[in-house]
């Protein structure tokens, strides 16, 4: 559609050579679940020459290594609890429907990055340049922030070929929100014809049109609070503010249906107060053994503090600086956790299916 588009309104040239408008549908890296690649930035790729490039091609290896972390070790470990907890969902109250969907929002996030990050890796390898598609989407402060961060190629290709055509924000007041609420419940409809994802997107529309007007008022709250004056501690409350956003919308994406999405909404809270008074006493190992779910929270730790390390390192063009025996060192021992600590059994990614 992207092309079709492009080329009706003169935004790009018809592409004459039959095999490479073939390769650029069928580009197997990024085809079953994307990232969702511009003619524009791919199709020229194809007309170039390629010479090998160890740089490059180990780049672009370590990417899918990290990429295969993502979704062997932390999202299908992940899916044990999530799919445990699912398939026996009336049985959960309190806190196991909150670990539920919280796992879930990171399995989904691990899953589909992982399955991004190995296909722009294996681009690499031969030497074309896709596209990021996720950007650290849970350190952001806002939902409009965490949708400039996740499924990057999705969100802009709603922004360009639905949300600007509408009109965008240069129109009334009125007429941008409804732009918006069109632009997120046709994007929750792009994953699927059903009510669950309508109402995810039009969730996350209303979150971002209700951001907007409120915006000076939570200012001033936040000067009046002294708020302002601690940036970190004011960040942290943002990000956690806007995860649980996201995960309240998830719910809906994750149900099978409006009836499991509406028990979810109404049981978070049965009986959670007693759960945390026993904490010691709960069982959070659902659909895994204890030491899984430890192994669960150290992955996502480390996860987060490499994405932590990310903002101001860059860890790759770091760690190729390093003499060849640490490089390799620190390969062998990531392989090694991969092959360890992975759960390989027959999880296909969760984008596949859309």
């Amino acid at each position: 559609l992207g092309y079709t588009i492009d080329v009706y309104r003169g935004d790009k040239e018809p592409e004459k050579d039959i095999l490479v408008y073939a390769l650029y549908v069928s580009f197997f890296p990024q085809l079953v679940a994307g990232p969702i690649e511009r003619s524009r930035h791919l199709i020229p790729q194809f007309h170039r020459h390629y010479a090998f490039d160890y740089n490059r091609i180990a780049s672009g290896l370590k990417l899918m290594a990290w990429g295969f972390f993502k979704k062997v070790v932390v999202a299908d470990r992940l899916a044990l609890l999530v799919d445990a907890v699912h398939n026996d969902l009336y049985s959960y109250t309190g806190l196991h429907l909150i670990i539920f969907i919280v796992f879930f929002a990171f399995q989904i996030f691990c899953d589909f990055s992982g399955y991004s990050d190995i296909a722009i890796g294996s681009a690499r390898v031969m030497g074309f340049d896709i596209m990021k598609n996720f950007d650290r989407p849970f350190h952001s402060k806002s939902i409009a922030e965490l949708w400039r961060r996740w499924h990057i190629s999705l969100s802009t290709w709603f922004r360009d070929y639905v949300y600007i055509p509408l009109g965008g924000n240069r129109v009334s007041k009125s007429r941008h929100y409804i732009n918006l609420m069109i632009t997120f419940v046709a994007s929750g409809l792009w994953h699927g014809a059903a009510w669950t994802y309508a109402l995810w997107g039009g969730l996350h529309g209303l979150f971002v049109i209700i951001s907007i007007p409120t915006k000076k008022f939570r200012e001033k709250v936040s000067h009046i609070t002294g708020l302002s004056k601690l940036p970190r501690v004011q960040k942290f409350i943002q990000v956690i503010t806007v995860f649980t956003l996201f995960c309240i919308a998830l719910i809906f994406f994750r149900a099978s249906n409006l009836n499991e999405a509406l028990y979810i909404v109404t049981h978070m809270f049965v009986g959670l107060g007693d759960q945390i008074l026993n904490i010691f006493s709960f069982k959070f190992n659902v659909g895994m053994k204890p030491e899984n779910f430890v192994i669960s929270l150290v992955v996502l730790v480390f996860m987060e503090v490499v994405h932590f390390m990310q903002r101001k390192i860059d860890i790759d063009k770091l760690l190729s600086q390093k003499p060849a025996y640490i490089r390799f060192a620190v390969y062998y021992m990531f392989i090694m956790a991969i092959l360890s600590l992975g759960e390989f059994g027959s999880k296909a990614f969760i984008y596949f299916q859309f």
